[in-house]
Parts: C-alpha cells; sequence; structure tokens
C-alpha cells in the first residue's frame, strides 16, 4: 500500500510539461526553472548559515551508512515540492567540508606530517580528490545517463547536472568516513605493520568504502523513475572484487600505496 502511495506521487513534471494556463511561462517563473537560476540560489544560501538546514543534513549523513534508500525518498520529495531533483540547501556540503578537513588533520596527524604538509594535504583532497573527482565523475554520469538510461518514453526528462554532483556527494561522504576516519585507528598498528593482516584488513576497508560508493551511486539513479537498466551501475562490483582479490594474493598494500602518494604530493 505504501509503494503504491509513493509511486502516485512520482514526479510528473518534465522537461516541457512546466507551462501554465495559455502554455507560456512568464518571465519569472522561466528564470527559476533554468539551471543557472537554480545555480545562483545554491551559491547564495552558501554563505547564510542560518538558512541551512544542518540537523536534516546530519540526518541525510547517518542514513547514508544504516538506510540511503531513505535518503533519496527525500529527493523525490524535493522534486515534488520545488521542481528539481539537486539540492537547494548546501548544508550537506558545509558538513562534508567539515568532516575532510578534520578527517584530513587526523591523516596528517597519523602519518606525522608537519603543518605545511597537512595544509598541502589537505588542499589536494579537498579540490581534487572531492571537488575535482566530483566534477568529473557527475559530469560523465550525467552524460551516460542521459544519453543511454533515460528511457524511450521519458525523452522530455533529463537528469540533472546538479543531481549527478549530489550522487557523488552522497557516495563519497561513507567511503571518505571509513578511509580517512575508521582506517586511521589501525594505520601504524595494523595495516602499514607488512604482514598480512595489514593488508588484509586495510584492503578490506577499501573494499567495503569503494563499494559502498558504487551501491550509494547505483540508488542515486535507480531512484529516477524515467531512467533504465540502472542495475549496470553495481557491474563495477566484479572487477572490484577480482582486484580485491589480487592485492592478498599479490600481497599489495592500497593503504600503503595512498599514503606514500600523500607524502609525495606533500613535498
Amino acid at each position: 500500500m505504501l509503494q503504491q502511495d509513493s509511486k502516485k506521487m512520482l514526479p510528473s513534471t518534465s522537461v516541457n510539461s512546466s507551462a501554465q494556463g495559455n502554455g507560456v511561462l512568464n518571465s519569472r517563473d522561466a528564470a527559476r526553472h533554468t539551471a543557472g537560476a537554480k545555480r545562483y540560489k545554491y551559491l547564495r544560501r552558501l554563505f547564510r548559515f542560518r538558512q541551512m538546514d544542518f540537523e536534516f543534513a546530519a540526518w541525510q549523513m547517518l542514513y547514508l551508512f544504516t538506510s540511503p534508500q531513505r535518503v533519496y525518498r527525500n529527493f523525490h520529495y524535493r522534486k515534488q515540492t520545488k521542481d528539481q531533483w539537486a539540492r537547494d540547501d548546501p548544508a550537506f556540503l558545509v558538513l562534508l567540508s567539515v568532516w575532510l578537513c578534520v578527517s584530513t588533520i587526523g591523516f596528517g596527524f597519523v602519518l606525522d606530517m608537519g603543518f605545511f604538509e597537512t595544509i598541502k594535504l589537505l588542499l589536494w583532497v579537498v579540490f581534487i580528490d572531492c571537488v575535482g573527482v566530483g566534477l568529473l565523475i557527475a559530469t560523465l554520469m550525467w552524460f551516460i545517463s542521459n544519453k543511454y538510461l533515460v528511457k524511450r518514453q521519458s525523452r522530455d526528462y533529463d537528469v540533472e547536472w546538479g543531481y549527478a554532483f549530489d550522487v557523488h556527494l552522497n557516495a563519497f561522504y561513507p567511503l571518505l568516513v571509513i578511509l580517512h576516519f575508521i582506517q586511521l585507528f589501525f594505520i601504524n598498528h595494523v595495516i602499514l605493520t607488512d604482514t598480512f593482516i595489514g593488508y588484509l584488513v586495510g584492503n578490506t576497508l577499501w573494499l567495503i568504502a569503494v563499494g559502498y560508493y558504487i551501491y550509494v551511486t547505483f540508488l542515486g539513479y535507480s531512484a529516477l523513475p524515467f531512467l533504465k537498466n540502472t542495475v549496470i551501475l553495481l557491474y563495477p562490483f566484479a572487477p572490484l572484487i577480482l582486484l580485491y582479490g589480487l592485492s592478498l594474493a599479490l600481497g599489495w598494500n592500497f593503504t600503503h600505496t595512498l599514503c606514500s602518494f600523500y607524502k609525495y604530493r606533500v613535498k
């Protein structure tokens, strides 16, 4: 019964369905629905902390671990009420930035980096690992989903680029917590000990983190009712598990490689 009600609430708007009255939008409504206007509204709120709902953003972060499907149900509701899939509140991005800063400082401390080296590492993680890679992945997924995954009868619909970036942020957060926070407690005394147990623990954390990223990404695109064949987004699990098995057989420690790379970048 609940599923039937939720299906009734799925968005029925499309690129060409927002006309009103005689079929022509007035200038204010037209501007409000443009991507540029939405970006401007989002960026304007980025520095207005009192207008951000941090409690709700924290709720989303919790449920991205325990029940990520519930997070994407809220995206359905936003589409119904505000005619956009992407977040219009930057609170999640602000909290993610705080997590990035705190966890990266902890990473620098564990690796015995100096103050300036830690700052360099922080800039690298924020602007390359999160934003840079995120822009690349979001753009790639935005193109692929609109080009190949939209149902033939739903060609008037499209995946918003902002939504694609939100999906990346949703998937990146669990990965960040696992690799940049939980892993810190095991790096020096377990993972970097150059033993089988070391790279077993380290590589297993990588398997879980990247697996979370793939799964949350899949949920993000499968939540859009006008996309088809989204199950293909789970296919990377196969090479991921294969790589995990090979790494254990060859003694390749992913975390040791990451730490060496980070130390090289901050020199």
